[in-house]
């Protein structure tokens, strides 16, 4: 059954995973070692960016010849961690704000555009804060997030409130199938050795049905639906109409 958002939870009981967050400051000097702990997402970074740069040009009509077709946008990027997509987003042009509840992942992602001279505005927040300003974004990033928060349908939901109307979402996640927890975790996790053992856990993987209900009680609307899948004997993920794993979908607030 889809989860429902938790209306009754404290107010400072934020939903943050402490053990997550612990989890992932422990790997933050590894972020942007593409031979590191972290290889899987620099294999995957291309065909997420790819998924990103065409989906925002296609439903805003943006210049695809540009060479910074996004510019003018303000992006919010959820648990940016070390910045691997805020990076790329922001040389495409868009206003870049990236946060994330562990600020060791956020030191290292200021470094690192530091470093490379690009601008972004990094923060140690999350949508609970962020909510008590008055900034509102025309795209939002939620990319490998709600499977590690204690309520993703609360998340969703606080992402819709951050859009501004006709704003984009992007939710990126794994689906809870045999297949998932065969792949994901005993492959990825235990065979292979591509993450760190723990990195996920299979039950709190999402169906892309269940990702979609809480999109439509957030008031939006699925425009774009994608799985994607990695061929082993070439090393490289692609978009793919399989979503038994990976898949990432795309919404806009009514």
């Amino acid at each position: 059954m889809p989860q429902q958002i938790n209306n009754d939870q404290p107010a400072m009981n934020k939903n943050i995973d402490d053990a997550e967050r612990e989890r992932f400051s422990a790997l933050a000097e590894e972020w942007w070692d593409p031979h590191g702990k972290f290889r899987p997402l620099h294999l995957f970074n291309p065909t997420r960016l790819s998924f990103l740069r065409g989906s925002l040009c296609h439903l805003l009509e943006l210049d695809t010849e540009a060479r910074k077709p996004l510019a003018g946008l303000r992006l919010l990027d959820i648990g940016c961690g070390g910045g691997l997509l805020s990076e790329p987003m922001a040389r495409l042009g868009a206003s870049v704000v990236g946060v994330d509840v562990s600020e060791k992942s956020i030191e290292a992602a200021k470094i690192h555009a530091r470093e490379e001279g690009v601008h972004i505005d990094y923060r140690v927040s999350d949508t609970d804060e962020l909510l008590k300003s008055d900034e509102r974004f025309d795209v939002i990033l939620n990319m490998e997030v709600v499977e590690h928060v204690p309520d993703p349908a609360l998340l969703v939901h606080q992402c819709a409130q951050l859009l501004k109307p006709g704003g984009i979402l992007f939710v990126a996640t794994l689906n809870r199938t045999v297949k998932s927890f065969l792949l994901a975790i005993v492959g990825a996790e235990y065979v292979l050795g591509w993450l760190p053992k723990g990195t996920h856990q299979w039950n709190r993987f999402l169906a892309p049905r269940e990702i979609q209900s809480m999109l439509t009680r957030a008031g939006m609307k699925t425009l774009i639906q994608t799985g994607i899948t990695y061929a082993p004997l070439r090393g490289v993920w692609s978009l793919s109409k399989d979503t038994d794993v990976n898949y990432m979908i795309c919404a806009r607030k009514i």
